[in-house]
């Protein structure tokens, strides 16, 4: 970082800084040039940010900042805004992926700040990457909750959607999660993501069933990101293709009608081409 620009203040407005997850090696140069151009930092923790900050060799002012922050505590971050540079930072990971800081976000660009993203590591879709499950449509849906109905509901809302769902959890409760998945979704393909970026980072892959005996015998450590793979998909019948391919007609040539269905079901490209044409006459 050139000592010049570190030293140059930033416009005022509100930066929204990504952080490690777990290895300080992974701040972005971009990152650390903010906080050490920033004003100040709102936090979760005071404690964990200042270690970080200390890692970088910085002092700024640091203010508190989480979820039991109400109305007031934003209106003096946003008032502040308007003259100083506040840089957004949670614990570990991006900002506002499970965490309250959207509603500063959202009264920021209200009264008219200027907002800034800084893009960094996130557990959730570091847990993604490692997981081999299907990653072009993903449901990511924060914290599992506590008690057993409200999991339930949100593991079967889960169920229905046709992708892999992202869930964060912690170690006292990932056996009990997997089982419930288990008696949800026994066939499903698991990930159990933890440890991301450390010395001992895991991932371990397998049915709910395979995985909850493996952590019931060997209790995880650390924070964990719990993946569920989408269902198998059912093969459309033919009265289902022909809507599909009437569907496409409407807006596409015989030919492109054919590809997007192809895509879209894993039938065979020709043959539905030919069908297409066959529609397409009728």
């Amino acid at each position: 970082m050139d000592a010049g620009v570190a030293h140059q203040p930033l416009q005022p407005g509100l930066y929204i800084v990504a952080t490690p997850i777990g290895n300080l090696g992974d701040i972005t140069m971009r990152a650390a040039e903010t906080l050490a151009r920033c004003d100040g930092v709102a936090c979760e923790d005071t404690r964990v940010t200042g270690k970080l900050m200390k890692h970088l060799g910085l002092s700024k002012p640091l203010w508190r900042y989480d979820d039991h922050a109400g109305e007031k505590d934003r209106a003096r971050l946003v008032a502040a805004m308007q003259e100083k540079a506040v840089a957004l930072v949670s614990d570990a990971g991006t900002p506002l992926v499970s965490d309250p800081g959207y509603r500063l976000v959202r009264d920021a660009r209200a009264a008219g700040v200027p907002v800034t993203t800084l893009p960094g590591p996130c557990a959730a879709i570091a847990g993604l990457t490692l997981s081999g499950l299907p990653n072009d449509r993903f449901l990511f849906a924060g914290f599992l909750p506590n008690k057993d109905k409200a999991r339930r509901e949100a593991l079967d809302s889960a169920a229905k959607a046709d992708a892999t769902a992202i869930f964060y959890e912690t170690a006292p409760r990932l056996v009990k999660s997997l089982e419930a998945i288990d008696r949800l979704m026994p066939d499903r393909e698991i990930a159990v993501a933890r440890e991301l970026t450390k010395l001992h980072e895991e991932c371990r892959t397998g049915t709910a069933a395979e995985l909850a005996a493996h952590f019931a015998a060997h209790p995880a450590k650390g924070e964990i990101v719990l993946l569920v793979g989408p269902g198998a998909s059912e093969p459309a019948g033919e009265h289902d293709i022909d809507g599909l391919l009437s569907e496409a007609l409407q807006s596409a040539k015989p030919s492109q009608a054919a590809a997007q269905v192809a895509k879209a079901t894993g039938q065979d490209r020709k043959a539905l081409y030919a069908r297409a044409l066959e529609l397409r006459s009728a």
